[in-house]
């Protein structure tokens, strides 16, 4: 659901991810999109609380764009994506005229027309045939057109705080790689720390996309499709088996601290704060955590999450680049110039990923985080060997991730109803965080009649 926006994913953002599918991009060749047809202004979003550094860094690949594009003027909107406010930010016309979306929001927004249809301009990118096709669905109509571009892939990790681990008797370097494991190292942190050994994200949405990734990593999902037909699966004994996890971390071992209404922004502020031992989220989350919860470097890690049980895997998801649908058609034109130059020829382009790692790091603000790639694992590989001298992120406190991640099975995101399915669970994770005679079969039974409304008859 989130991450790697903030919503670069508050994000959560989704979608299937298949790895090694494409050959590296190979291309060099600036964006091909038609002419604007003479002076435009377009409005793009940036994070919102953004520190100065962040900032000045925006701005500048802002300047070098309007260099290359005298004709076209960027002006920025602070806007970060929630699943709990976007259908109104929609309807009430306040978005910019490029912002991101989760996968998930993809064909749903395309099917309804509320966004712009930029196929035609997007097949005149020199990468458009390159895409990772498990990535490019996201952003595609039934025809198989795309009308937004995949900005970033992510799959979910075990973050966890290296300073907590130590002062917890605990070996930073050795990172829990069982459920049993990451509830010993819980207990250990919160006896001996005083701070909440592990944390769970329960309101605007994030407790069920968090909920979902963990029944994912016990061989769970929660819902089948068979064609035109959407079955709820959330009353299920992986699903049981996680809530009861959850139950004993909080009231058997006292592990989880004493805020139980964390969603991605608040939990990411937290654990920046030290105030966290480990959570779930995208792996790809050192960014936001840095630059905008002011993270201590030496303080983080972060490693794969634990699968256990029969067909479990990772959910993955990403993040789309759309434009309004109210947008004009020299300013869609504009848009995806300004999609494919900062986020997209960074992925592609040497000397525009060399270009994007100076300015970045000359802002004082983090290059190399650990991503996946929109491509293929040969083309990340190859631009991670671009910037190499440029990297100013704790690289080697993250291969335990890195060293992982490409080797587990990455799960899309449930393809029907995700925000609404999510938000059904939310209640759930809240009743078993804060009820101690909370009765989980009851909670499943319920929430299984509850999202198989949502999903439409079995």
């Amino acid at each position: 659901m989130k991450s790697p926006l903030r919503m670069s994913t508050a994000l959560v953002v989704p979608g299937v991810l298949a790895l090694g599918l494409l050959g590296a991009c190979g291309s060099n060749d600036p964006v091909a999109a038609p002419s604007t047809g003479g002076k435009v202004t377009i409005e793009v979003s940036i994070d919102q609380g953004l520190e100065q550094g962040a900032i000045d860094a925006f701005n500048a690949r802002v300047k070098q764009f309007q260099t290359a594009n005298p004709d076209i003027t960027v002006k920025s909107k602070e806007y970060t994506w929630t699943g709990t406010t976007f259908a109104a930010e929609l309807a009430g016309g306040t978005l910019p005229d490029v912002f991101p979306i989760p996968f998930t929001d993809g064909r749903g927004l395309i099917e309804r027309k509320q966004i712009a249809d930029l196929s035609p301009l997007i097949a005149k990118l020199p990468y458009a045939e390159k895409f990772n096709p498990k990535v490019a669905q996201a952003g595609e109509a039934a025809d198989g057109k795309m009308w937004a571009i995949p900005i970033a892939a992510y799959g979910q990790g075990l973050h966890y705080n290296r300073t907590l681990f130590t002062q917890a008797g605990l070996d930073p370097d050795k990172p829990p790689t069982t459920w049993a494991e990451v509830r010993t190292d819980a207990k250990a942190i919160a006896d001996k720390t005083g701070q909440a050994g592990y944390s769970e994200m329960t309101q605007s949405n994030t407790g069920g996309w968090i909920l979902t990734t963990l029944a994912y990593a016990n061989g769970g999902r929660v819902e089948a499709v068979d064609g035109d037909k959407v079955t709820a699966t959330i009353d299920t004994p992986a699903m049981k088996k996680v809530l009861e996890y959850l139950k004993s971390l909080r009231w058997d071992d006292n592990s989880m601290g004493a805020n139980f209404l964390y969603d991605w922004g608040t939990i990411n502020q937290d654990f920046a704060a030290g105030k966290i031992g480990m959570y779930v989220s995208g792996g790809g989350n050192y960014g936001n955590l840095f630059t905008q919860n002011g993270l201590k470097p030496a303080d983080y890690g972060v490693t794969i999450l634990p699968l256990e049980g029969s067909d479990a895997g990772v959910l993955g998801g990403g993040t789309l680049a759309a434009v309004s649908a109210k947008a004009s058609p020299a300013q869609q034109a504009a848009s995806v110039k300004w999609i494919d130059y900062y986020y997209m020829q960074k992925l592609a382009n040497k000397d525009a990923a060399i270009l994007d790692a100076q300015t970045t790091k000359d802002a004082g603000q983090p290059v190399g985080a650990p991503q996946l790639p929109v491509f293929d694992r040969a083309t990340y590989d190859e631009s991670q060997t671009w910037i190499k001298g440029l990297i100013n992120v704790p690289i080697d406190q993250m291969k335990p991730f890195t060293d992982g991640i490409f080797d587990q099975p990455l799960l899309p995101e449930p393809a029907s109803s995700t925000q609404k399915l999510y938000a059904a669970l939310d209640p759930v994770v809240q009743a078993v965080l804060t009820d101690k005679n909370a009765d989980v079969d009851k909670l499943l039974a319920d929430a299984q009649v509850t999202v198989q409304s949502i999903l439409g008859k079995p």
